[in-house]
């Protein structure tokens, strides 16, 4: 493996004030609130340092509502995937998926009655706090320029990269487009599995190689159940109480892997498959040795069914999370509630990458918004956290529920003494990029002339923190 050079620093650019927009949620008109700055470029560490303290990407447009200005307060929340069970509602997602591929069976019943299925179909385009992919599932057919211009450009990247290679089996982006279009599937489009991290990452080995062990362990379940049956013939023959047998392990409730990756029968009426690649981003990929083997960054997840894309998550993996970022799906297979199982396949994504690189595990569900009834289901994946807006500690959602059901805007740190540990303590410490040139506030103030200024950039310090304003290079013309 080549060796990994550390990433060149953040480049932002912050908009100062603050912006204001009709509401997505309550359809308040400029009820919204929120700060903003475009990344030029990012590193992993500076985003997951940035969510930590309420920020949340829309593309390259990253933004922090103001909490307590803000019609309907946003709250980041993050799940813990390795303490997680699926509750009733997720097992009956995940069942129906299954009996959808063994059989073709489509389960009868709106799939909008399931709450955590809840969608926003009112979203306003412009109300960047929506665009996070557990909020608002997008249409494939009508996808968005953006979106093609995005995988055209990574395709793009590939083709050039494989035509080195003399690879023939490459997705062509128009033919990506004539398929979402039609709705049909088809049949001369290749999936192409992509090279080693750096090159396109595919991820999808991994999930077929645990799905292999569970096959396996389920086999030597059923060998040990056989056996603890022979045993209970032999101890009834030989008149031994039934108490005393070894109980069998047929009753123990499935984990979320045996339900996602349980084997299909050899004639299953659909076949999904499940792929990643490395997609645009500020972020910039990085593959230290230490970290997962697909590296850190901005990925496209791909679902396809029988030969046809049916839905792309995009997500990003950062040192300590993976974090959520949009779905697209194709509304003909809203029954299958994509919006859940794709979450249930993040978070037991989230567990495969933290058998390597244990200090990743968590998964984050982007914003709760508790004074918004839809948008309440994310609080029921547990155990799950929120973060206080003015301490920026995390705490059990079970103890903010009260609070929240009082005030819509709630600070959840109950010392009354704590305060916010990161904040901004050395302005002259922050970095900033100026003529081409990176330099500390300390540095740069000395030619300034303007006195607002300081206040400028002591607003965007507060709201970073004081390790990602001495990292990040903060653009001043």
């Amino acid at each position: 493996m080549a060796s990994w050079s550390a990433p060149s620093p953040s480049l932002v650019e912050y908009f100062e004030g603050q912006t204001s927009f009709q509401c997505g949620y309550c359809k308040s008109n400029f009820g919204s609130c929120s700060h903003g700055m475009w990344a030029h470029s990012m590193t992993v560490q500076d985003y997951q340092d940035l969510i930590d303290r309420g920020w949340r990407r829309s593309g390259k447009y990253v933004y922090k509502p103001v909490m307590n200005q803000t019609c309907c307060p946003q709250y980041t929340i993050r799940c813990h995937p390795l303490q997680f069970q699926p509750s009733k509602s997720h097992k009956k997602v995940l069942k129906k998926m299954l009996k959808f591929l063994a059989k073709g069976e489509i389960s009868k019943g709106n799939c909008e009655d399931e709450p955590m299925d809840s969608t926003m179909e009112d979203a306003v385009d412009g109300d960047f706090a929506l665009m996070n992919k557990l909020d608002i599932k997008c249409d494939l057919k009508t996808l968005s320029s953006d979106l093609k211009v995005s995988i055209e450009s990574e395709e793009k990247e590939k083709e050039k990269s494989l035509k080195k290679e003399g690879s023939k089996d490459l997705i062509h982006p128009q033919a990506i487009e004539e398929k979402l279009g039609s709705g049909e599937p088809s049949h001369s489009i290749k999936v192409h599995i992509g090279p080693k991290p750096g090159k396109g990452a595919d991820l999808s080995k991994p999930p077929c190689r645990k799905a292999k062990e569970m096959r396996k362990e389920r086999k030597r379940l059923k060998l040990m159940q056989q056996s603890s049956a022979g045993a209970f013939e032999g101890f009834q023959a030989q008149g031994q109480p039934v108490s005393l047998l070894p109980k069998a392990k047929s009753n123990q409730p499935k984990s979320l892997e045996d339900l996602i990756f349980e084997s299909l029968p050899e004639d299953a009426s659909h076949k999904l498959e499940f792929t990643r690649f490395l997609c645009n981003s500020p972020l910039e990929a990085e593959h230290p040795a230490n970290g997962p083997e697909c590296g850190y960054g901005s990925f496209h997840q791909q679902y396809w069914l029988d030969g046809k894309i049916i839905a792309v998550g995009v997500i990003d993996i950062l040192p300590y999370c993976v974090s959520s970022v949009y779905l697209y799906y194709d509304p003909d297979y809203s029954f299958l509630s994509l919006g859940v199982y794709s979450a249930l396949r993040e978070i037991a994504f989230t567990r495969q990458l933290h058998e390597k690189t244990s200090q990743l595990s968590y998964y984050y569900m982007g914003f709760y918004i508790h004074s918004c009834p839809k948008m309440r289901y994310k609080g029921q994946y547990r155990p799950s956290d929120l973060l206080c807006p003015e301490t920026y500690v995390w705490v059990p959602i079970e103890q903010c529920l009260p609070s929240l059901d009082n005030s819509k805007y709630c600070r959840f740190n109950q010392d009354p003494q704590a305060e916010d540990e990161g904040r901004s303590k050395e302005l002259d410490r922050l970095r900033v990029f100026h003529r081409r040139s990176a330099m500390p506030y300390g540095v740069y103030k000395n030619h300034q002339e303007d006195p607002s200024e300081e206040a400028v950039v002591l607003e965007y310090a507060n709201l970073v923190g004081q390790k990602c304003s001495e990292r990040m290079l903060l653009f001043r013309h």
